[in-house]
């Protein structure tokens, strides 16, 4: 519950009656509050606006139903308020009858709240298609009226619990499975700041404008702000565009004041358009089943994850060599354990720790190598520990993940805990790429291995003949400067790292070794020093473009081109 107000003095309003949905998302917010209630949302939101009540809660969204534009409305109505909290509740909506011995087929009515039909469409549609619907605000009184009446042709749809405190016998429990409910809790005053913080606006009325939408959203995602929910609808009055907006983030975050003034004063061009609704803990209505990481590994990359999932509201420890918390003591606290150490030391510690992870857990492997790694994992782990490999293909001084590669390597045992980790990359804009492990690693001897060997050798070959840089740049053309530039990187950052890279096993290895035997078949033609040797030379380059394909050379000589432009004005 908001901190705004204590919970003993706090008089509550929703919804009723007692037991009503509405009612159980009060109780679950403020246990101990005084609860008011009121038969429709009218009535409760004047009890709001003359203080009658300090806070209300209201429907605002239903996972069957949508969002409830009725309540968005009513925030045109209340100019001092802010929206606060949010209660996620599942609803168990059932259908009552008045006696026991009534069934289906003897029902001419069913009796519920407009909302409530909505959630139940499909069921009503396909069990009685032929029931006439009533409509009631207060199904309470409806209830008393009918059994005075001994209307016994007449079923009810309610939460169950509203059903057994009206007294009326449950026909059939949960028409309606998946249902959840998401209230909002509205008081006078705006929730500080939690680090897991979502703000909502709404927007004025919107004159048109080409691009008007795309470039509202554009200031959002130009601040690095992920937008949660959106919808928009005309204006009651003017039909004007409105604009509901929901982002991570609070409103007292320095980008999303930046990113109010700029929508208001570059892109709709009027101040105050942005009507701040409130602020709130971030809501998911997609359910999360991880609660907390675990990294076996204290390195600069682990802490990049670890700080960003800490975000996204998850608890994440660290333990390695150095630190007081073992490995061993966070695995049994933890629901997925990450594994991320120098590639030459991933399996000894997937043998070290693997067995210590329970069934219904999962080890994620952020790791370079991806056969001999997994086949360890699902060898070393119980048959009940999901297991994925993931390869970032950025470092940890990365400012975010977006447009940047990820190889995915699922496994047979990757289950939903690897899907969420798997849908946390994706809402961060990182590039997956699903591969097997043996793909993975022939492709990574193409992207990262061979690479970094033919700057190493390349580097001790200038060093054998004694060629120094100021040589390199009065002798290089743009075409050779690629792989100087390639090998100034690799000699330029922590070695450690490109000699593991160098060091991986599995069919990366292939790759270098394939390119060691095709060297020195190349080396051979060009030895040759003659006419045939130059045309075989030929040959060879020909055949390799056919390979590549026509569409791949165009692009990529496209991309070389403006690089050159880049590279020209540098040399």
């Amino acid at each position: 519950m908001s901190e705004l107000l204590s919970e003993q003095k706090l008089i509550l309003g929703t919804l009723g009656p007692e037991q009503s949905h509405a009612w159980q998302a009060a109780i679950c917010y403020a246990p101990h509050a005084e609860i008011m209630l009121y038969p429709h949302s009218g009535g409760l939101l004047d009890a709001f606006i003359s203080q009658e009540v300090d806070q209300i809660v209201v429907p605002i969204f239903n996972t069957r139903q949508g969002e409830n534009k009725q309540y968005f409305r009513l925030f045109e109505q209340v100019n001092e308020g802010y929206w606060l909290d949010n209660i996620v509740l599942p609803s168990n909506l059932s259908l009552g009858v008045f006696a026991p011995d009534v069934r289906a087929v003897d029902l001419e009515v069913l009796l519920g709240q407009r909302a409530v039909f909505r959630q139940c469409e499909e069921y009503i549609c396909g069990t009685f298609p032929d029931v006439a619907l009533t409509s009631v605000h207060d199904i309470e009184q409806a209830v008393l009226r009918l059994r005075e009446l001994d209307q016994k042709n007449q079923g009810v749809i309610a939460t169950a619990e509203l059903l057994d405190a009206l007294g009326l016998h449950i026909l059939e429990r949960e028409v309606a499975p998946h249902n959840r409910t998401r209230y909002a809790v509205l008081g006078r005053g705006i929730a500080r700041p939690t680090g897991y913080d979502a703000t909502a606006f709404i927007t004025g009325a919107l004159d048109d404008r080409v691009g008007l939408l795309v470039d509202i959203l554009g200031e959002f995602s130009r601040h690095g702000i992920n937008i949660l929910d959106m919808s928009s609808e005309n204006d009651v009055k003017s039909q004007k565009l409105q604009i509901y907006l929901e982002a991570e983030g609070h409103i007292e975050d320095r980008a999303m004041q930046e990113v109010v003034t700029g929508i208001e004063e570059r892109i709709i061009g009027q101040r105050n358009r942005m009507r701040l609704l409130g602020c709130f803990s971030r809501v998911d209505m997609r359910p999360k089943y991880i609660g907390s990481f675990g990294f076996i590994g204290t390195g600069a990359m682990s802490a990049w994850f670890a700080d960003r999932l800490e975000h996204e509201g998850y608890r994440t420890c660290m333990t390695g060599r150095s630190t007081e918390l073992r490995p061993e003591e966070m695995i049994p606290q933890v629901d997925v354990v990450v594994i991320c150490v120098p590639i030459s030391f991933t399996v000894e510690t997937i043998r070290q720790y693997g067995p210590l992870i329970e069934d219904g857990k999962a080890l994620i492997l952020l790791a370079g190598e991806s056969e001999t790694t997994v086949e360890t994992a699902l060898e070393i782990t119980g048959s009940g520990v999901e297991v994925m490999l993931v390869h970032n293909l950025w470092g940890p001084q990365a400012a975010t993940m977006k447009d940047k590669n990820a190889i995915v390597v699922r496994t047979g045992r990757s289950g939903r805990f690897c899907s969420e980790f798997e849908a946390f990359l994706y809402k961060h804009g990182a590039s997956i790429y699903q591969d097997s492990a043996t793909k993975h690693d022939l492709l990574m001897g193409i992207g990262q291995k061979l690479p970094t060997v033919i700057s190493v050798a390349l580097a001790m070959t200038l060093e054998e003949n004694r060629i120094t840089a100021e040589d390199l740049a009065s002798h290089c053309t743009l075409t050779s400067l690629y792989p100087i530039l390639a090998m100034a990187r690799v000699h330029s950052q922590n070695p450690r790292t490109y000699a593991e890279i160098m060091s991986t096993s599995g069919e990366s290895r292939k790759i270098v070794h394939d390119f060691a035997v095709n060297l020195e078949r190349v080396k051979e033609m060009a030895d040759l020093g003659s006419q045939a040797g130059i045309q075989k030379l030929c040959n060879v380059i020909e055949q390799n473009s056919r390979h590549l394909t026509d569409p791949f050379l165009r692009n990529r000589m496209e991309q070389a081109k403006a690089v050159d432009e880049v590279l020209g004005a540098i040399i």
